[in-house]
């Protein structure tokens, strides 16, 4: 039979909607909920509560698990991070508070959560958002450098998923020139990177109290910054056909990991740790969270994966609501109503937990060690959405994203500082009503796409599967409406066959074609 260029076309969009499998108006009921109970203090973002769904509905891929709480969480972050992205005279950018803050640069930018933003906002279908906010970061009036914040990075892992190399060329310079002056402003004599806790978004932290005057160190987190972005800049140099600049990251990087491995490994206490400066190179005496951050960017060797025993450890990081920024046995760390509002010496942090998460689903795909397993990642990736709330007065819940928590109750410390700060209700000078609420400083939906349903990003033409979902774990789970590198995915495990009504087991489609099919989960390479 011979069809019509037109026939053809409508067959194969009646194929791809056959095969997206989740029926998004089944998940509309989440993101009215959240506009009914929204206090809608600040409509700054493009798309205010009235146009939530329409955005979230033609950008978003949907998800649809057992764990309910979890797959409320998923769409709650969605609805949260659409509040965040601000049309400016510059293009789009996406901010970390919803109101302005005085510490903040052009149109309300912050550096510091950046990365994160691009590791979330790149599974939205619609690039532009995030292709106008990498080029605003080098326009020449912004602040990329007022925290750490791994750019290149960060920009590159978002072309993997929406791949535009004129984007990557025009910006070569631009990052090229950023890491220049990251070498001028924080490279050491010692061939080491250093910040202050506070510019690495980590203030008052155990082992920046070592430092002389306060907060310098050479930290695991700068560093690694630092080895990524050569790496980023080593790959956009190869697409530009600028050998030399090629080879001179690949030396770099070289450099770095070596140096991080060498030098901030404390064998005895198996961690990455600090060294503060100005003092004799001596490592602070505290295992913190961030230590955790050179598996982001798979910088270890395999025998140091002796340092993930510690996470599950209740004397060290594992606390009822989240996972700690200090080790708990240590005599400085705690919990703190007192001093500054944003502690690192203790509490919870959202940030810091979306790197760790990321770093163990990098060590779960990555090395081969036995100190952590995918029912792990599960276990903390659920505990994480979990924390996502807030208990009125009245003992009822809301969804809830804010800065630093209580890890043994949950409270959100900073906003009960913030009610009264000083005996000034809100004060404006701590960023007025409600600053945290809705913070964009973390990552979660990408821990569920990237982590937890698995789908690893590549630099080629290829789509990597690779679920941390233990085994026997849940019955069903899919991932409809995904865009990656200009297809639609989708990716689904039925066990039954009765949820979704179509196959049996584990099955990816790309484009409506029926690509895989397996009985069990298990790890996929499909070429494009």
């Amino acid at each position: 039979m011979k069809y019509t260029t037109l026939t053809f076309l409508l067959l194969m969009l009646t194929s791809i909607a056959e095969a997206q499998i989740l029926s998004k108006d089944n998940y509309k009921q989440y993101i009215e909920r959240f506009n009914a109970n929204d206090y809608e203090l600040y409509r700054l973002g493009e798309f205010p509560n009235e146009k939530a769904w329409d955005f979230l509905i033609a950008n978003i891929p949907f998800f649809d698990c057992p764990d309910k709480q979890l797959e409320e969480t998923y769409y709650f972050r969605w609805w949260t991070y659409r509040k965040h992205i601000r049309k400016t005279p510059e293009g789009y950018i996406i901010t970390e508070f919803l109101p302005d803050v005085g510490w903040a640069g052009q149109y309300n930018s912050i550096s510091c959560p950046a990365a994160h933003h691009f590791m979330e906002g790149r599974w939205l279908k619609d690039p532009q958002y995030l292709k106008d906010y990498a080029l605003f970061w080098f326009n020449g009036k912004s602040s990329p450098r007022s925290y750490s914040f791994w750019a290149a990075d960060a920009i590159i892992n978002f072309n993997k998923v929406h791949p535009d190399d004129n984007l990557l060329k025009k910006l070569f310079p631009l990052l090229d020139q950023n890491y220049a002056s990251w070498e001028a402003e924080r490279l050491d004599e010692s061939g080491l990177f250093w910040q202050y806790d506070n510019r690495d978004g980590m203030e008052v932290s155990i082992s920046g109290s070592y430092a002389d005057p306060y907060g310098h160190g050479y930290r695991a987190t700068i560093n690694s910054y630092m080895y990524a972005d050569a790496i980023a800049l080593e790959k956009i140099a190869n697409k530009a056909g600028d050998k030399i600049k090629e080879a001179l990251y690949k030396a770099k990087a070289e450099h770095i990991k070596r140096s991080i491995n060498t030098r901030l490994w404390d064998e005895k206490a198996e961690f990455f740790k600090v060294i503060p400066k100005g003092r004799d190179m001596s490592f602070s005496d505290v295992r913190e969270e961030h230590g955790y951050t050179p598996w982001y960017f798979n910088i270890p060797p395999n025998n140091y994966s002796v340092a993930w025993k510690y996470l599950m450890d209740s004397k060290y990081f594992f606390a009822p609501y989240g996972i700690t920024t200090a080790e708990q046995s240590h005599p400085l760390f705690t919990i703190s109503y007192e001093g500054h509002e944003c502690r690192w010496d203790g509490p919870t942090w959202p940030f810091s937990t979306s790197v760790t998460l990321t770093a163990m689903a990098n060590l779960l795909n990555n090395y081969n060690q036995e100190e952590v397993s995918k029912k792990d990642y599960w276990i903390l990736l659920s505990q994480y959405s979990r924390s996502h709330q807030r208990v009125l007065e009245d003992g009822s819940v809301l969804p809830w994203i804010d800065e630093n928590l209580n890890p043994y109750t949950g409270d959100w410390i900073s906003r009960t500082r913030l009610l009264n700060f000083n005996d000034v209700k809100w004060s404006k000078d701590k960023g007025g009503e409600e600053r945290g609420k809705d913070y964009n400083h973390s990552t979660f939906n990408d821990l569920v796409i990237s982590g937890l349903v698995g789908i690893r990003p590549s630099d080629n033409n290829v789509l990597v599967v690779n679920p941390l979902i233990p085994d026997s774990s849940w019955e069903y789970f899919c991932l409809d409406h995904l865009s990656y590198k200009g297809k639609t995915i989708t990716v689904c495990y039925d066990r039954t066959g009765t949820r979704y009504n179509k196959d049996k087991g584990f099955t990816i489609y790309v484009n409506g074609e029926k690509v895989h099919q397996s009985e069990s989960i298990k790890k996929v390479s499909i070429n494009l």
